[in-house]
């Protein structure tokens, strides 16, 4: 634009110099987000253009990971403080303790329109340290169980709202047709702390068992902790799909998407998109219910968030932060919904959300939802006194390599390499080498 007193001649110069220098800035300001690829975060991507068109000084570089080997990439860099990225995906259980290693900036200055009062309290509160947020929710779930309909029906049998392991495994007997490409139950089988242990940790939970009693000795053998795995090795092993220990959250939402599991006990996350015909073969048969419990609720469904942080060692970090800004605000979920329907918003993060007509005209599992968020409680995960937080997860640092490793002594004796018995006899030898190692005595 001319003003007032500048000759055209000048303004063409000035005009000149202003493109060179958008092109430059876009150069400078290319920063590189690492997330991980599941379908929020795909959609995530599609509407990056918007994001462009508002900050189109900004360019956005994705680098999309499968969940382990995200964790592990992230966790490499940003505590080597290499810098690789501007933008991380982390989940509650990082959050609180790479803020107090120093390794996230924090979130301190939100603008007013980013409506953080919004946030639901308990995930806001699993990503701040002393009331400071260190991350932004993209989306946050608990568990639930899926089942369908259709088949139950035709089995003569009914889904409670509240479910046992027990009943479940029941249920998973009578829907089983793997002539017909049905298989009772899906589960997560693929091995690591956030794939089979997020959902196995629940199990424990709710068989009346902890991953440590309050002078921080490991439980593994316990009693609960057999029936829990039983339980689980049954249910998988008879009535689950070939190759369960293949299988983590994506690859069992696309089972039962295709219509080739009778019930499944997964991430809330999921409702969405199996109640979109779009996604879903079997959406119009989809129903719902709480995850399952045995001899207490207590930690039977988990609480998790994916946020997005801004490292310490982003080089970008301003333009990293407008970004997190964008993508985890209500006008982003509102943007989605406009662009791709109430069913495709990210949820579990705002209030708002749960409180639109649009989302609860679409989405009869909004208040279960809802619920299974607000009732799940880190702070007493277990029926037992315990000296940690987190219900899928522990929150000491040392628990990656526990649940990694105890993981993968899961997907062993799912698949045989060992008993129930022996397999949690290594676990829990490995559990108290470690936690020897790491001197972890009191909370």
């Amino acid at each position: 634009m001319t003003r007032v007193g500048i000759t055209m001649k000048t303004s063409w110069i000035m005009l000149l110099a202003g493109i060179g220098s958008v092109g430059v800035a876009q150069a400078q300001t290319t920063i590189t987000v690492a997330t991980v690829n599941n379908p929020d975060m795909v959609t995530m991507q599609k509407m990056t253009r918007a994001f462009n068109e508002a900050h189109p000084d900004i360019k956005v570089n994705y680098v999309t990971l499968a969940e382990n080997e995200l964790r592990q990439k992230i966790t490499t860099d940003i505590s080597s403080g290499g810098g690789q990225y501007d933008v991380i995906t982390v989940s509650n259980y990082e959050t609180p303790i790479w803020a107090k290693n120093g390794w996230l900036k924090a979130m301190d200055h939100l603008p007013e329109s980013y409506q953080v009062d919004d946030l639901i309290p308990s995930v806001r509160q699993g990503l701040s340290v002393d009331d400071k947020l260190y991350a932004l929710p993209f989306y946050a779930e608990s568990s639930m169980t899926y089942y369908r309909k259709d088949l139950f029906k035709k089995a003569g049998i009914e889904m409670p709202d509240h479910p046992t392991w027990s009943q479940m495994q029941d249920f998973a007997q009578k829907v089983h047709d793997p002539k017909n490409g049905v298989y009772g139950i899906c589960l997560r089988g693929l091995p690591g702390w956030g794939e089979n242990m997020a959902l196995f940790s629940t199990m424990v939970n709710s068989f009346g068992g902890r991953w440590f009693n309050e002078q921080w000795e490991p439980q593994l053998t316990s009693q609960q902790w057999k029936n829990a795995a039983n339980a689980y090795k049954t249910m998988l092993t008879q009535y689950g799909p070939p190759g369960s220990t293949s299988n983590g959250f994506t690859e069992s939402e696309t089972l039962f998407a295709n219509g080739q599991c009778g019930m499944w006990v997964d991430s809330t996350v999921a409702a969405g998109y199996l109640s979109n015909p779009d996604n879903s073969k079997v959406a119009d048969q989809v129903g719902f219910a709480q995850a399952p419990h045995e001899t207490t609720e207590a930690g039977s469904s988990w609480l998790y968030a994916w946020a997005l942080a801004v490292p310490e060692s982003a080089k970008k970090p301003d333009a990293a932060q407008t970004f997190v800004d964008w993508a985890t605000s209500a006008d982003y979920i509102q943007s989605v919904a406009d662009a791709h329907g109430w069913l495709s918003v990210p949820p579990g993060t705002r209030e708002s959300t749960y409180e639109s007509q649009g989302y609860q005209k679409v989405a009869p599992f909004a208040g279960l939802v809802e619920e299974a968020i607000n009732s799940a409680d880190p702070e007493h995960p277990t029926a037992e006194p315990v000296p940690y937080t987190g219900i899928q997860f522990i929150s000491i640092p040392q628990f990656q390599a526990i649940g990694t490793r105890v993981g993968q002594i899961m997907a062993g004796i799912l698949s045989g390499q060992s008993s129930v018995d022996e397999g949690l006899e290594q676990a829990q030898a490995f559990t108290e080498r470690l936690m020897r190692r790491a001197e972890v005595t009191r909370k």
